[in-house]
């Protein structure tokens, strides 16, 4: 595994295949406010570090007005997610919300710029397939140019609704399309990942024999019982899905703020009904052309998966639902090992001058007079969380075959300085395609010259802000 100090432009082609760490999360947090503290869900302490963060919610409380919304609101669990993660430097590359549902992917800086074509989609399966408080939310992309899927669902409920949650599921797989004529849908995707508060329950046993499974921890004498399970045997659509043992305890229904197992009135039955399932494609044994030319890249780029954990957090309890994690080992060989940019800053830079970027094509790639290359801290949170930003061709001061200049004015630059990182923007392809290594911005010299105040330097900074604000 390449480590966090790389150089994140020039890499040559390898031909080995690597190891990539995937952790996922699904959990129905019941309209709660988040906990103070995501360490345990997020492993934040482990020696291994994830290179990707895929986050699915259910019942995240949601307005009136927000029904859906492809850009996440400031509710409080996106901002404590990303709050937690972008210190770590991680960069939150797509999310989207269809009310109480959320979906969120982290992935690590240096991976950046070799996740591409990604794409968001939501399918409302609530009342008479109008209401968004059931259905799902997806986020695909290519990473290293294998094309992933994320699907976050949140299913119809009780006991009896077994077949309907199949049927939805199915829905959700043939409403959703995605633009282009790589994986168009769902079901293209070289891995997809289904998850979510799915529903299924626990059938036939009584409340007392499940109680005495959970406690004896004999959790596989509920296995045949469980809906999901049973319908994996008998439905084409879930065949191919894979999943492991479920050897924690059922996630649902749990009193608030206690790890007891409902004590009201209804006395629900325990259920696992938050599920992280996936789906590696098979090939075809006879297909048209178009496949057989997949078949042979998959062949010459392979792709696995291996689950590492599959497991529930039960100390987290604010919720009736406790969390699922799932921590997986992506092993593949990357069909792109290099940027299509490579950008540095041009000599020193601080606010007191004016600065200059090189950047260098390395691939042909469909640039646009909308493109643009960012100034971000280091530890910026998404796409949007720069600094500023300078047109590519309308700034552009100088070019040879090679290498292009771009002037960035002194103005724009923070006067505090501090540790950035430039970032090439495509907007033909929507997606970052270069990071520059990191390097220092200087504090201006000039303000301190000039006797300014730490409130007069952050006014200046907000003042820039601002202006930036109002162009864009």
């Amino acid at each position: 595994m390449m480590e966090e100090t790389e150089e994140l432009s020039g890499r040559t082609r390898s031909d080995e295949a690597e190891s990539f760490r995937l952790h996922m999360v699904t959990w129905n947090v019941a309209t709660v406010d988040p906990p103070d503290d995501v360490t345990l869900l997020l492993h934040l302490n482990s020696p291994k570090r994830p290179d990707l963060y895929v986050i699915g919610l259910q019942e995240v409380f949601s307005g009136p007005l927000r029904f859906v919304s492809d850009s996440v609101f400031d509710d409080s669990w996106s901002k404590l997610l990303v709050d937690t993660l972008a210190p770590r430097r991680y960069v939150k590359v797509s999310s989207i919300r269809m009310q109480g549902l959320l979906l969120l992917c982290f992935c690590k800086l240096k991976h950046l710029p070799f996740i591409r074509d990604i794409q968001a989609r939501y399918t409302r399966t609530g009342i008479l397939g109008y209401w968004g408080n059931k259905g799902g939310v997806s986020v695909r992309l290519s990473f290293y140019g294998h094309m992933l899927c994320f699907l976050n669902c949140h299913l119809a409920a009780h006991m009896d609704y077994a077949t309907q949650r199949v049927d939805e599921f199915e829905h959700i797989l043939d409403a959703q399309a995605f633009s282009g004529p790589t994986a168009p849908r769902i079901v293209d995707h070289r891995l997809v990942f289904w998850f979510g508060d799915l529903n299924f329950r626990i059938q036939d046993h009584g409340m007392h024999f499940v109680r005495s499974c959970i406690d004896e921890r004999t959790y596989d004498l509920l296995w045949s019982k469980d809906q999901l399970t049973m319908m994996r045997e008998k439905e084409p659509v879930l065949q191919e899905f894979e999943e492991g043992p479920l050897d924690f305890p059922p996630t649902y229904k749990f009193d608030l703020n206690t790890d007891t197992y409902d004590s009201s009135g209804k006395k629900r039955k325990p259920a696992w009904t938050d599920r992280i399932l996936w789906r590696l494609r098979r090939k075809a044994p006879d297909g048209p052309p178009q496949e057989e030319e997949d078949e042979g890249e998959e062949e010459e780029y392979p792709l696995r998966v291996r689950q590492e954990l599959y497991t529930s957090n039960m100390e987290y309890s604010v919720s009736d639902h406790k969390p699922v994690v799932g921590v997986f080992t992506l092993e593949l060989r990357k069909k792109c090992a290099a940027p299509l940019v490579r950008l540095q800053p041009d000599g020193d830079w601080s606010a007191d001058m004016d600065a200059m970027v090189l950047y260098s094509p390395l691939q042909a790639f469909p640039s646009s007079a909308w493109d643009w290359i960012g100034l971000y801290k280091v530890g910026f949170a998404s796409v949007s969380d720069y600094i500023t930003y300078t047109w590519v061709k309308d700034d552009e001061v100088a070019s040879s075959e090679e290498v292009v200049q771009v002037y960035v004015g002194k103005e724009e630059i923070p006067v505090r300085g501090g540790e950035c990182v430039l970032c090439y923007y495509s907007d033909s392809l929507q997606c970052i395609v270069g990071v520059s290594d990191a390097f220092k911005v200087q504090g201006s010299k000039v303000a301190g010259e000039e006797g300014l105040m730490s409130e007069q330097i952050d006014a200046l900074d907000r003042t820039a802000s601002r202006e930036e604000d109002l162009r864009s």
